[in-house]
């Protein structure tokens, strides 16, 4: 109840502070003539309208899908207790890995911990040159209550790969899983009773920043718990999540088969796939007590590489898909596309557009108050959609403070980086996978 009586008062402070910035910008004589400071103060008080609406937005419907799931620790007992284990559904997992040496062995243990009746663990190394194929070989044969196999093939690529293994398992049931990942061990028995429903594809599942140690990986934690997950947390109200994470997905194996499996065109084949689902109409739901940690990059130019792969791949798929966007895979899902497509292309371009304006009205037209106010309001909004998401999902509240330099900061970072990948894809730029270096953090 305290937790409940916090949010609210935020929530109210929030409207207030939003309520007075705005009588006092608009009742503020700057005597300005300029047509382009006026239409541009317009288009970013919109700007800032809409940016407010979405917060509310997804702050409601992520916590109706909060208070939706808020028992499921008790539902799963009962579908325990319910169901013959022998009549679980079989599932297997699939991890491919390109030189992932340093942390492939604690990878598969975790998911040698998974409390499931029965597993089938296919792990695929995709030609490495260092040792994770013979560091995965370990682990072959029978391990407890699950059955390693380990395959190696030429590089071809992360779809080839995920491919490869889902063509040699057989569970009803495919979960994949980054080689760089650990799940929790009840993860699977969270994701599981979803395929109760037979309209449901896919599951995505809650991926949190392992690596937290420095301010780009503490951003990067924040930025799953915050901008990633609550996101999920709202599509998954209405069974349309549009990204099922590489990290923890897991899906019905005859829709994998329906679309075709896993293609090679793009560099988000996560991302493809997950369209290509919600194309032929299925439902996508998200797990958050299906948790699995990864490793975030450590380095600016780490992340701005993996960003900058993933806003190119992310793009590729909805070029790819254009034909989805025009309608026919249901309104909630034709809208969940458009909104990917909105900021992955939009919503960059505003906010850069926005810091290069403001330091111009400052420099030359001394309205620093409504700058401040601005910042204002983003960075207090920053700070109760924190604080709130940390909230439901039970997070280290050490990372709120990281708020107050979330937009000014990484957001800024990360936009720069989604209009640089826009422009040379547009361009038609070559571009490489780009691989991250483990730490073995996981």
């Amino acid at each position: 109840m305290a937790r409940k009586i916090t949010l609210g008062i935020l929530l109210f402070v929030v409207i207030v502070f939003v309520f007075i910035s705005y009588v006092t910008v608009l009742r503020t004589d700057y005597a300005v003539t300029s047509t382009f400071v006026n239409i541009s103060m317009v288009l970013l008080l919109s700007f800032l309208v809409i940016l407010i609406f979405r917060f509310f937005v997804l702050i409601y419907v992520s916590y109706l899908h909060h208070m939706d799931r808020i028992h499921v620790p008790d539902r799963v007992m009962d579908y325990i207790n319910s169901h013959d284990t022998s009549n679980f559904p079989t599932v297997t997992i699939v991890v491919p890995c390109f030189n992932e040496g340093v942390v492939i062995e604690r990878s598969i243990e975790s998911l040698l911990e998974l409390h499931y009746p029965s597993l089938e663990i296919v792990v695929v190394d995709d030609g490495s040159s260092d040792d994770t194929f013979e560091r995965a070989l370990r682990y072959k044969g029978h391990r407890g209550n699950a059955v390693v196999n380990v395959l190696h093939q030429k590089n071809a690529g992360k779809a080839a790969a995920l491919n490869h293994g889902i063509r040699e398992s057989s569970g009803e049931l495919v979960m994949t899983v980054d080689a760089d990942s650990r799940l929790d061990p009840a993860s699977l028995l969270y994701v599981v009773p979803h395929f109760e429903n037979p309209k449901v594809g896919a599951v995505a599942g809650n991926v949190k920043v392992v690596n937290r140690h420095n301010l780009i990986t503490k951003m990067q934690a924040l930025e799953y718990v915050e901008g990633l997950n609550m996101v999920r947390r709202s599509q998954g109200y209405f069974s349309a999540v549009n990204v099922i994470p590489g990290p923890l997905g897991i899906f019905r194996r005859k829709v994998l088969e329906d679309v075709g499996l896993y293609d090679s065109d793009t560099f988000a084949e996560d991302c493809d796939i997950t369209i290509k689902i919600l194309a032929k109409r299925w439902k996508i739901e998200y797990e958050p007590y299906a948790i699995t940690w990864t490793e975030a990059p450590e380095t600016v130019n780490a992340f701005f590489r993996q960003r900058y792969r993933w806003t190119r791949g992310i793009l590729q798929s909805l070029r790819k898909h254009a034909k989805s966007l025009r309608g026919g895979s249901g309104p909630v899902n034709t809208f969940v596309m458009w909104y990917m497509g909105f900021e992955a292309l939009l919503w960059p371009v505003m906010n850069i557009f926005a810091q290069i304006y403001f330091l111009y009205i400052v420099l030359i037209f001394d309205m620093s108050i409504f700058v401040i106010f601005w910042w204002g309001q983003l960075t207090i909004l920053d700070i109760v959609v924190a604080m709130f998401c940390l909230s439901m999902e039970h997070e280290d509240m050490k990372l709120a403070p990281y708020a107050v330099l979330y937009r000014i900061y990484f957001v800024l970072l990360t936009d720069v980086c989604k209009v640089i990948a826009t422009v040379e894809e547009f361009l038609q730029v070559g571009m490489t996978w780009g691989k991250l270096e483990r730490t073995g953090k996981i």
